[in-house]
């Protein structure tokens, strides 16, 4: 491992300490970048998170796409967690916390709007992210790739009816534009640029696509860092205004990453699956499609609501988390299926 990858997490700390200063100490700047967005994707962070996922999309065989079918198990405890299990623990949590624990430093009505941006998180699988992870752990990238997808085909049917019948709500609507551009920008774009320059590399030896994707490693560090750095930049004044509601809300978030993860990982055991294909089926029902939920929170209860707020807590809880279950996976691996089986 190079010096990025092997001090990840302090990296990380290190930009999420330096994203809250200067977005303090700038602003305006900070303003200005969050302001570069369409239908609620920033473009600035969708070409650092491209520079991450690009990597990991130039290790896509497409040969080895089409055996997946072979082996649909992985697929199946997806699925299964992400849409049978993982919205209704996150609404439970929510309830939980913010109806009986929390209510004493909670008024009902912000209480309320809590659990709903903390529902809106919950029904939303993770789109970008989960390619980062995914390398992180040495997953099957192919394997990865069909998950995304069949999560994201899934989503377009899903995601309305289940928040809805959560949300207790009968007019939400997808916003389609959020939607189909983080789908575009995060998993359609780079694909399409990780096929070519797998062809064009592959015509002189496998060994110089090996060698290139090892090139990028740092490149795909940094754009996480810079990530990082630009989240807690734009949340920064939030962050510091209001810490004790940040915290409350952050509880029932943390748990249920953890929880969800170690119910995936129960099932992955139970289903004897690969080590390369469990680790990403776990991680891929941890993380949250963040700009989705983010987008319907602000459509639904405003732009100031608890809702919204309570989305971009999940923002600012992913990271951290992740990486922690990144490394548990790591130290997870059996000894018999080396890193890249």
């Amino acid at each position: 491992m190079g010096l990025f990858e092997r001090y990840l997490t302090l990296w990380v700390a290190l930009g999420i300490v330096a994203g809250v200063g200067l977005g303090l100490a700038m602003p305006g700047v900070f303003e200005a970048v969050a302001a570069l967005e369409i239908a609620h994707v920033n473009l600035v962070v969708a070409v650092f998170i491209w520079v991450m996922i690009y990597p990991m999309m130039i290790q896509i065989d497409w040969s080895a796409v089409k055996r997946v079918g072979q082996r649909p198990q992985g697929l199946v405890l997806t699925l299964v967690v992400n849409w049978l299990i993982k919205p209704f623990t996150m609404a439970a949590l929510g309830v939980l916390f913010f109806q009986y624990i929390f209510a004493p430093w909670v008024d009902p009505q912000s209480a309320r709007e809590y659990i709903a941006g903390m529902i809106l998180l919950g029904v939303a699988p993770c789109t970008a992210m989960v390619f980062v992870w995914s390398q992180l752990v040495k997953g099957d990238a192919n394997y990865t790739l069909v998950q995304v997808s069949v999560n994201d085909l899934i989503m377009v049917v899903a995601y309305a009816p289940i928040a809805a019948f959560l949300l207790g709500v009968t007019d939400l609507s997808v916003p389609w534009e959020t939607l189909l551009l983080s789908t575009v920008l995060y998993v359609v774009l780079p694909l399409v640029a990780g096929m070519a320059t797998r062809q064009l590399l592959g015509r002189k030896s496998d060994h110089t696509v090996a060698d290139f994707v090892a090139r990028l490693k740092p490149w795909s560090v940094a754009g996480l860092i810079a990530t990082v750095v630009l989240l807690f930049g734009f949340q920064a004044r939030t962050i510091v205004a209001q810490p004790l509601v940040i915290a409350l809300i952050a509880v029932p978030l943390v748990l249920q990453s953890y929880g969800i993860f170690f119910i995936t990982w129960w099932g992955a055991k139970w289903l004897k699956l690969r080590h390369d294909i469990a680790g990403p089926a776990c991680l891929i029902g941890t993380s949250n499609f963040f700009e989705l939920a983010v987008a319907v929170a602000i459509s639904l209860f405003g732009l100031n609501s608890g809702a919204a707020l309570a989305t971009v807590v999940g923002v600012l809880v992913e990271v951290p988390v992740m990486l922690s279950l990144v490394a548990l996976v790591n130290a997870w691996r059996p000894a018999t299926e080396p890193a890249g089986a």
